[in-house]
C-alpha cells in the first residue's frame, strides 16, 4: 500500500522533472551565436570609380541631356566614393548584353570567396554544417545557388537547404532569423548564411528615372556568417543574437509597388523605386520599433517615451521616416547602430528618425563610401568598420536595421562577446577613414552638365 501511495506521489513529480528539463533545453537550444563572418572585396580591375561610372554613362544611347544630368547629379550626391566595385561584364562593356556565364561567375567570385575565407579562419569543415541559407534576390537559377554551394564543398546529403530571392536588401536579416527558428528544432547546429546580389545581367540600360537610380547605388559585395546554437562553442563566438523583429507590410499596395524589379517601355529591365519609399520605410520601421523596443530599453525610458508619444498624438503630428522614433532615446539600451548603407538619404533618415549624432552615423556612411550599397550584404560592412576600428567591446549591444523591398523591416540586437578588433575586409584602408571630406570630385570635372545653355545639345549616339 505504502509503495502505491509513494508511486502515485512519484510519478507525478518525474513528469513535472521531465518536462521542466525539456522547457531548459528547448530554451538553451534557442540561442544563436555568430561565430565568424567574411566580406567580400572584389579585385582592383573591377573598381567602378567616378570617372568610370560616368564612361557607363555616356555610353548608354538611350540618354539625352536631361537624364546625364539626373544620372551624373545622382551619382555626386549618392555618398560613394571612388573604390567601390562593379561588374566585370559592366566594366568591360557588355552591361546590355549580360550572359548567364556572366551572372554566374560574379556569385561563385563572391560566395566561394567568402566562404573559403569563413571555413579556414574558424577551422570548421564544409561537412560539419547542418544548415545552409543563401539569399540573393535576383538571380533565382536552377538548381538553386545552395545547391551550387553544396556541390562545391561535397556538404553532406542531410544539410538542411534554402535558397531565398526576392528579399532585397533586408535579406540577411530574414535568413538569421531563419536560422534562429530553425535552432529551436535542431541541437548543437552550426549554420550558415550567405547574402549577396547579383548585379551582372540586372544593370539597367534603359532612360527611366527612377529605375536609373539602382545604377548610381549598388555595387558588388556580399557576406558569408556561420551561426550556432551549441553552447559549448560560446567561448569562441564574437557576438550573441538577442532580439529578432521583422515587420512586412506588403498587404499595403503602395508600399508593395514601391521598390519593384520590371521592364520599361521599351523592355528595359530594372529595379523601380518610387517615392512612395520614404512613407513605406516610415510605415514598417515605426511599426517594427513598437514590437522592439520594449525588448532592448529600460523601463524608465519606455515610461517615458509612451507619454511623449501620447502628446504627439493629442497634438495631431504624423508619422513620417524623420519622426517614426521621436522621444525615443535608443541610447539608453543600445551602445552601436548598424544601419544598412542604402545611400545617403537612407543613412540620414534613419538617423534623424532614431536621434543618432555623427559618430553612430559614421560606419554607414564610411560603408557607403568605401562599397557602395551592396544590397543584402551591406549590413555586414558596416559591423566590420566597427570592429576595425576596435569600437566594439565585450558586452556591448549592437542594433542593426534594415530595409528592403516588400516593403520589409527587419532588425536584430546582437551582444558582443569578446572585444572585437580584427580589421577584415577594411585592412587596407581603415587609417583612411574617415577621410577628411566625402565630397565627390566628379561634378569639379563635369560641371559643364548642369550648364543650362547646353539643353540645346543632343548627342550624336542618342536615339530619337
Amino acid at each position: 500500500m505504502e509503495f502505491l501511495i509513494a508511486l502515485l506521489y512519484l510519478l507525478p513529480l518525474t513528469y513535472l522533472v521531465f518536462h521542466l528539463c525539456k522547457l531548459v533545453s528547448r530554451r538553451r537550444s534557442q540561442c544563436c551565436y555568430m561565430l565568424a563572418y567574411e566580406c567580400y572585396k572584389a579585385a582592383d580591375e573591377a573598381r567602378l570609380s567616378t570617372g568610370e561610372s560616368a564612361k557607363v554613362v555616356f555610353r548608354n544611347k538611350n540618354l539625352g541631356l536631361e537624364e546625364f544630368r539626373f544620372l551624373l547629379q545622382t551619382i555626386v550626391n549618392s555618398g560613394l566614393g571612388e573604390d567601390t566595385y562593379g561588374p566585370k561584364n559592366v566594366i568591360a562593356g557588355r552591361e546590355e548584353s549580360p550572359s548567364l556565364i556572366d551572372a554566374l561567375s560574379e556569385m561563385d567570385d563572391i560566395i566561394f570567396d567568402t566562404l573559403d575565407r569563413l571555413f579556414a579562419k574558424t577551422g570548421v569543415s564544409p561537412s560539419n554544417v547542418d544548415i545552409l541559407v543563401v539569399n540573393v534576390s535576383l538571380l533565382p537559377g536552377l538548381p538553386s545557388l545552395s545547391a551550387r554551394v553544396m556541390n562545391r564543398y561535397k556538404m553532406r546529403d542531410d544539410l538542411k537547404v534554402f535558397n531565398l530571392s526576392g528579399m532585397g536588401c533586408s535579406a540577411s536579416l530574414v535568413a538569421v532569423d531563419l536560422v534562429h527558428q530553425l535552432f529551436k528544432s535542431y541541437n548543437n547546429a552550426l549554420a550558415i548564411v550567405v547574402s549577396s546580389e547579383s548585379l551582372a545581367p540586372n544593370w539597367y540600360c534603359g532612360k527611366e528615372k527612377s529605375m536609373m537610380l539602382s545604377n548610381c547605388l549598388f555595387r558588388t559585395g556580399g557576406c558569408s556568417i556561420l551561426l550556432t546554437n551549441n553552447r559549448a562553442l560560446k567561448h569562441k563566438s564574437i557576438m550573441k543574437l538577442n532580439h529578432s523583429v521583422r515587420t512586412h507590410i506588403g498587404a499595403n499596395d503602395e508600399a508593395y509597388g514601391c521598390c519593384f524589379q520590371k521592364e520599361d517601355g521599351l523592355g528595359y529591365r530594372g529595379f523601380l523605386l518610387t517615392r512612395a519609399l520614404p512613407k513605406a520605410g516610415a510605415h514598417a520601421f515605426y511599426t517594427n520599433l513598437q514590437v522592439l523596443v520594449p525588448k532592448i530599453l529600460p523601463l524608465r525610458e519606455l515610461l517615458r517615451y509612451i507619454i511623449v508619444t501620447r502628446r504627439r498624438k493629442a497634438k495631431g503630428a504624423t508619422t513620417s521616416f524623420e519622426t517614426a522614433g521621436a522621444g525615443l532615446n535608443l541610447k539608453s539600451g543600445i551602445d552601436h547602430f548598424c544601419l544598412h548603407p542604402g545611400g545617403r538619404a537612407v543613412i540620414d533618415g534613419i538617423g534623424k528618425c532614431l536621434r543618432i549624432n555623427e559618430y553612430d552615423l559614421e560606419p554607414s556612411r564610411m560603408a557607403l563610401h568605401r562599397f557602395g550599397n551592396t544590397s543584402a550584404g551591406g549590413l555586414w560592412y558596416v559591423l566590420g568598420y566597427m570592429e576595425a576600428k576596435k569600437r566594439l567591446k565585450k558586452g556591448d549591444k549592437i542594433l542593426m536595421v534594415s530595409l528592403g523591398a516588400g516593403f520589409k523591416c527587419n532588425n536584430c540586437v546582437w551582444e558582443v562577446m569578446k572585444n572585437l578588433e580584427d580589421a577584415n575586409v577594411w585592412e587596407d584602408c581603415i587609417d583612411r577613414y574617415p577621410p577628411k571630406t566625402l565630397v565627390n570630385p566628379f561634378m569639379e570635372k563635369y560641371s559643364w552638365i548642369n550648364d543650362e545653355y547646353l539643353s540645346f545639345i543632343r548627342f550624336h549616339n542618342q536615339k530619337p
